[in-house]
């Protein structure tokens, strides 16, 4: 009877494994020197991707839904102009295929690929796993100060990524983080919430130690959001326990609650003292924002951003970041994107470009939220079992894109982590796309 059962769950697992594999190679430490450019884990995507097509060939499935195939399409025109009004083709054609791959074809692969709320959680757990490795790493970087540079001493946790990616520990754990909070939300299993809340709280240390602004404020707001949609009176609760490990954390740290108190006050203050990244990301805003007054409608091409910024920018930029530690010689970085996706994609693909893909984001943001307080007030009615038990699903999926709308405003597409923001995005996508007898209803195995 134990092999007629582990045949079909072997079967059943099998379409998500590909994505779990992506996950899984977001462990493996990045070489020096060769940030930015292919990962495994990009390598991995296209294996997806592959999988994917030939399911779907062998199944004889229909691709997509209309609906699914106009949200998720609708970048791809911004894309096409964007690339032919690149400098070079060659710019062109890589920077479309980065996109496409991102924000396109690894979420059509992973709403297609995931078939019901086991295969959710999965992708869920995988992604808590991954956040717990980086994070045990980037505390012990932190504690034994082999980390990257931060104000002269190498603290800063990053994980295996190193110092030229400094927001990939940060942007790993914070997914780990949400999907954590959002398994243990939702009804479910006793030893599923409970093993959430442990991974959680264990994540707020090495996002805390990661020293990342962007990532703080992103996290706060998607957790926040999980917890009023769960319920308030859980909100309450959750807003306790977190206030007092803030004051654990803070307290037990010695010399690191001083870097903490001031980086938390510095959110505040960027304005008024800023320091030299935040000069440097103000000046890039405000030269990416020239290159959209030059160009509204189509932007300067993809990949046109470092080529056009010196003609925007004025002489508060600096030559490039400065990054040391983690076993990397002291070099300076140079500043090729604003760090904001959004005026990124307004600098290089124009209000085209931004309102096609700031309109997939969107239409994905209300029909998720809209199946999501479905499940609540049939919960709250109590007459929806099976809504009620996708309850986790919801959370996980509307948390990372609300996270992830929030961070966009900090970040870019660069480093290896690019490839699980695809990942998050086809959660999302099947969450809010999805055939509603997948999430309401776990599939049989094929």
């Amino acid at each position: 009877m134990s092999h007629a059962y582990a045949l079909p769950a072997a079967r059943r697992l099998t379409p998500v494994l590909p994505v779990v594999a992506v996950i899984a190679l977001l462990a493996l430490p990045v070489a020096p020197g060769v940030e930015g450019g292919a990962s495994p884990a990009d390598a991995a995507s296209g294996v997806v991707v592959l999988c994917c097509a030939i399911r779907l060939l062998r199944q004889r499935r229909r691709l997509l839904s209309r609906t699914a195939a106009v949200v998720l399409g609708l970048p791809v025109a911004g894309f096409a102009v964007a690339a032919a009004g690149a400098t070079t083709s060659g710019a062109g054609l890589t920077g479309f295929a980065r996109w496409l791959q991102i924000f396109v074809l690894v979420p059509a692969a992973v709403l297609l690929l995931v078939r019901d709320r086991r295969d959710v959680r999965l992708l869920a757990w995988s992604m808590v796993a991954l956040a717990v490795w980086q994070g045990a790493v980037g505390v012990h970087q932190y504690a034994t100060g082999t980390g990257a540079s931060y104000m002269g001493q190498e603290i800063r946790a990053v994980g295996t990524f190193g110092p030229g990616d400094i927001m990939g520990m940060a942007t790993v754990v914070a997914f780990g983080l949400v999907c954590a909070v959002g398994l243990a939300l939702a009804p479910g299993s006793v030893r599923q919430r409970v093993w959430a809340v442990v991974c959680a709280l264990l994540l707020v240390v090495p996002l805390a130690v990661s020293f990342s602004r962007g990532t703080w404020i992103a996290t706060v707001v998607a957790c926040g959001a999980q917890l009023l949609l769960a319920g308030r009176r859980r909100a309450v609760v959750a807003g306790a326990v977190v206030a007092a490990l803030a004051v654990i954390l803070v307290g037990g740290f010695g010399v690191g609650s001083t870097l903490l108190q001031e980086r938390v006050s510095s959110i505040g203050q960027v304005g008024d003292a800023p320091d030299q990244s935040v000069t440097d990301r103000y000046t890039m805003w405000a030269a990416a924002a020239g290159m959209w007054r030059e160009r509204p409608l189509t932007g300067v091409g993809l990949k046109g951003f470092p080529e056009h910024r010196d003609g925007h920018a004025s002489l508060a930029l600096s030559s490039g970041s400065d990054i040391e530690g983690a076993g990397t010689e002291y070099q300076k970085q140079p500043l090729l994107s604003p760090h904001n996706i959004y005026l990124l994609v307004l600098s290089e693909q124009g209000l085209t470009g931004l309102l096609t893909l700031a309109g997939s984001w969107l239409a994905l943001l209300v029909l998720g939220l809209r199946r999501l307080l479905r499940a609540l007030r049939a919960r709250d009615a109590g007459d929806a079992p099976a809504a009620e038990s996708s309850l986790d699903c919801g959370l996980v999926a509307c948390g990372l894109l609300i996270w992830q709308l929030i961070n966009f405003a900090y970040s870019d597409i660069g480093g290896p982590v690019a490839v699980i923001t695809g990942v998050c995005l086809g959660l999302t996508a099947w969450w809010a796309l999805g055939d509603s007898g997948q999430i309401s209803e776990e599939a049989a195995p094929r």
